[in-house]
């Protein structure tokens, strides 16, 4: 049995492209000494020195299908005898194909399991072979949509000032775009009145003043906001209760320009005010994104330019 003074341990793994590299200098930054593209089977001795050299008390590795000797039983036996002495997370990454693959023909890299074969030939082996690792993850994050400052965020929420709180991510998007994967709660806002249909606030966004007023002029606002409020005020103390560290809630419409972006400020804004509450458990920090307001407005805000 590991207790909460035990050596802390992050294996990163999922698929190549999905920023296991990225994961991995966050978690620099969070204090964490990193070890990329370790083989399953030196994994002991590097958690064990035979020189009884001192082990680091945080220590990330990345282990994944390009080691040697690499497969999912063989990691869940290693995972097993790792549990006894040292507390462990897994963390996976992962990535739609179709990103993959751009990631991939972007940056001209060659996938490391594709050989002479096609990039997206690779993808398919590889998930193969990693897929029944995603398994015995404690954290799932997709990264098909995310910049790198959304995985450092995100990250930031698991496994950086541990023991003060839950992180609560809150974003907007559009319907048409899809889910965002990693959301915990998903609200639909597309009951409300859409400003998209009145051509002075159509090419503005829920940002706007004219488009807020439009927005809170609808009935089922007030009602539905104090729902919410009143729900999440309820969910996210248990939440925080059950050891939950990163919290995602997403609101949605049919564009993600104004109802989901007017909705998503709105309840940012309320969360925020809860912060220092000795009442309420709810949130050490609260971010707020918009996925579909504006690529360009979403990298700025992220403070990255590319994708993971």
């Amino acid at each position: 049995m590991t207790d909460a003074q035990s050596p802390r341990l992050v294996l990163v793994t999922g698929m190549s492209g999905a920023g296991r590299s990225a994961a991995l200098k966050a978690l620099e930054d969070f204090g964490f000494e990193a070890v990329d593209n370790l083989p399953l089977t030196l994994l002991p001795n590097l958690l064990s020195p035979d020189d009884g050299a001192a082990v680091p008390d945080k220590l990330a590795v990345c282990v994944d299908a390009r080691t040697r000797a690499f497969s999912a039983d063989a990691f869940a036996d290693s995972l097993a005898q790792i549990k006894k002495a040292r507390t462990v997370t897994v963390l996976f990454l992962d990535c739609d194909d179709d990103e993959l693959v751009r990631r991939y023909v972007e940056t001209r890299h060659r996938h490391p399991l594709a050989g002479n074969l096609p990039v997206a030939d690779g993808i398919t082996i590889e998930r193969g072979i990693i897929m029944p690792v995603r398994a015995m993850a404690d954290v799932v994050l997709d990264t098909s949509a995310m910049t790198l400052g959304d995985l450092k965020a995100a990250l930031a929420g698991h496994f950086a000032a541990e023991g003060s709180g839950m992180s609560v991510f809150v974003t907007s998007f559009s319907f048409k775009k899809g889910i965002p994967r990693n959301a915990d709660i998903v609200f639909d806002v597309r009951f409300l009145a859409n400003p998209h249909y009145d051509e002075a606030l159509k090419p503005l966004s829920g940002r706007d003043a004219a488009v807020q007023a439009f927005i809170k002029k609808d009935p089922g606002f007030d009602i539905f906001f104090k729902g919410i409020s009143n729900l999440l005020g309820e969910l996210l103390p248990r939440y925080a209760r059950e050891g939950k560290s990163y919290l995602t809630i997403a609101l949605g419409c049919t564009g993600g320009r104004h109802r989901s972006v007017f909705a998503a400020e709105q309840l940012a804004d309320a969360l925020k005010t809860t912060k220092g509450d000795p009442d309420n458990e709810s949130a050490r920090n609260v971010r707020l994104a918009h996925r579909d307001l504006d690529d360009k407005a979403k990298d700025a805000q992220a403070g990255e330019g590319t994708k993971t």
